[in-house]
């Protein structure tokens, strides 16, 4: 009996040291929210017209994929928690236009468009329609 209670004791501290390995293993190299090879190259604020802040609009861009991508993320009462959030990039002409939005919990997005050589377009909206919204930016 006593040693079926010290096989069941070490069967369980095994199984919970290779638990605690798996779970704080990190990835050599994180995503983030576009993918591993973008760089953040932006970040606006949106604000109502009394200077609240309600959300951020993030643009990032990855030269090996030739893609710019946008983000928005709520912020304050608006982080974190379901609410309305709307992301739209497009090139500096209007053309290419990819777009998310709805009620997220975290951001909408992400969206992207190849725009070599040119300008784009980008917008970030969180609650009450309060927007940000920048023309022909992060040319190139």
């Amino acid at each position: 009996m006593r040693t079926r209670k010290l096989a069941i004791f070490l069967t369980g501290a095994a199984m919970a040291a290779s638990t605690t390995m798996v779970a704080s293993a990190a990835p050599a190299a994180a995503a983030g929210p576009c993918g591993s090879s973008y760089t953040r190259v932006g970040v606006y604020p949106i604000k109502r017209g009394d200077g609240t802040r309600t959300g951020t609009l993030e643009v990032h861009y990855s030269s090996s994929a030739g893609k710019n991508c946008a983000l928005t993320y709520g912020y304050g009462a608006y982080a974190n928690t379901p609410s309305w959030k709307s992301v739209v990039i497009s090139r500096g002409d209007g053309s290419g236009e990819d777009s998310n939005s709805g009620t997220f919990t975290y951001y909408a997005g992400p969206v992207y468009v190849s725009a070599p050589g040119q300008c784009i377009d980008v917008q970030g909206t969180v609650p009450d329609w309060v927007t940000v919204k920048l023309n022909n930016v992060h040319c190139g």
